[in-house]
């Protein structure tokens, strides 16, 4: 079976509240939209995805490969907000790949 077609999990915890994630790689544009949608986050993700407005910041503990590096508005978007730990990560900057397996996503309260 080929990494794209092997499902992926994860732990995601919103508000102390463990879930069990199963998805598949390319299943969503972004672990945002994920996240919004197994966890039914209406609140999350206010500029859509582009890396600009931190309503989607996660402590992500585990993720592996490519996604360990912050790209595009993330840096700048972070630190504007306060934000220095490298495992902080706006979601809507990772994408779901293989990367995510195993870790635990935190949502962080704005």
């Amino acid at each position: 079976m080929s990494e794209k077609h092997q499902p992926i999990h994860f732990t995601a915890i919103d508000n102390g509240h463990k879930t069990a994630v199963t998805c598949h790689h390319g299943s969503h544009p972004n672990l945002m939209f994920l996240l919004k949608d197994k966890l039914g986050l209406d609140y999350f993700g206010e500029c859509g995805g582009v890396g600009r407005c931190a309503t989607c910041v996660v402590d992500a503990i585990g993720i592996k490969g490519k996604s360990i590096i912050k790209e595009r508005n993330e840096p700048a978007t972070l630190s504007k907000m306060g934000y220095d730990d490298e495992t902080t990560r706006l979601s809507c900057q990772l994408f779901v790949t293989a990367d995510l397996e195993g870790a635990v996503i935190t949502i962080l309260e704005e």
